[in-house]
């Protein structure tokens, strides 16, 4: 019975990345040719690694935010495969480095480069696939493209600093929370947004639109992320408390932690934030914050962002185009893993 429900949900997700990519099928298999070619070099250690980055990527949902965004504004065209490639470059790199910063071995359930190789390689081939984002920026003749690109790279880089800036902190500010994912992870898809809306010769005010449409997005993504943090499941690929391992208290835990007087599970928040806290401390505070409406907090702040995200698409759009970026943002919030 298990059997066959696995096959019903994996076919349900396939269906729906059929239907997202429906209005851009020609224009991403030309995307994934290009990606294909950027990631290859003469030099055989360079090669190899690029190959094991290249055979573990996603289903490249922020390329695809990109030309669905080109497509709800005008039309798809070089300076948009560019700009996607260029995001998912300098998005890729910095995971790569993100997995060095964090000691860690695993991402989304595959070992990181660093766990195959070492830190030295993967941080000299995060430098080299930075290099060859910006490289692709300039190519799409587009300064306002290039000055988003590299407004993206100083978001992520103040993202990690402001994360690691608040684990020393003494308060559970969910502004500082939403300040950091902002920059960390909605960064990354309002880049999308706009770089998609600019290379289509949007207005204006369609690239405002779509620049808070990518910011809802992102902020609906990362709070998905941090839930599953707090479930046990090798499909999502990391382990439950990895975030409260590292010492990180995501949004399901600040909403206990500012709801509750308990001063001892404060004294524990901040043991985790040091790194003292016990596996046993850990979970108990896991099992509390479930208890005590952590995740349902978390949930409906989720569907916050999944709505005005939905708010901003344009009525008067084309239609399939329409269908396919609602379909990616349910996908997003709704994803498994």
């Amino acid at each position: 019975m298990f059997y066959y429900y696995f096959c019903a949900l994996f076919q349900s997700r396939m269906d729906k990345l059929e239907m997202i990519k429906q209005p851009v099928r020609q224009e991403f298999d030309a995307f994934r040719a290009l990606f294909e070619q950027s990631l290859s070099s003469s030099f055989p250690l360079l090669n190899e690694v690029l190959a094991y980055i290249k055979h573990r990527n996603g289903k490249m949902m922020r390329p695809l935010l990109v030309l669905l965004t080109a497509r709800l504004y005008g039309q798809i065209n070089s300076a948009t495969l560019h700009a996607a490639l260029s995001l998912e470059l300098l998005h890729t790199a910095s995971l790569v480095h993100d997995d060095v910063v964090d000691r860690s071995d695993r991402r989304r359930g595959q070992s990181s480069v660093n766990a195959v190789y070492d830190n030295r390689v993967s941080v000299l081939v995060g430098d080299y696939m930075l290099a060859t984002s910006l490289q692709h920026s300039a190519l799409t003749l587009r300064t306002e493209i290039v000055d988003e690109v590299a407004r993206l790279g100083k978001d992520l880089a103040e993202g990690e600093l402001m994360q690691l800036t608040n684990m020393d902190a003494e308060d559970f500010s969910e502004d500082a929370y939403y300040e950091v994912i902002r920059r960390k992870t909605a960064s990354l898809f309002r880049a999308c947004t706009v770089t998609g809306a600019l290379s289509a010769g949007a207005t204006a005010e369609q690239i405002d639109t779509a620049r808070r449409m990518g910011e809802f997005i992102g902020l609906a993504f990362q709070i998905r992320d941090d839930i599953f943090d707090y479930y046990e499941s090798d499909e999502i690929g990391k382990p439950t408390g990895n975030d409260l391992a590292e010492g990180k208290l995501t949004l399901p835990a600040l909403y206990v932690l500012n709801t509750s007087t308990d001063n001892a599970l404060r004294q524990t928040a901040l043991r985790i934030r040091r790194g003292e806290a016990t596996e046993a401390e850990m979970a108990g505070f896991i099992d509390y914050l479930k208890k005590n409406g952590g995740i349902d907090y978390a949930e409906k702040a989720m569907e916050h962002c999944r709505e005005e995200a939905l708010r901003l698409l344009p009525a008067d759009a084309d239609a399939e185009v329409v269908t396919a970026l609602r379909t990616y943002i349910d996908y997003v919030v709704y994803r498994r893993k």
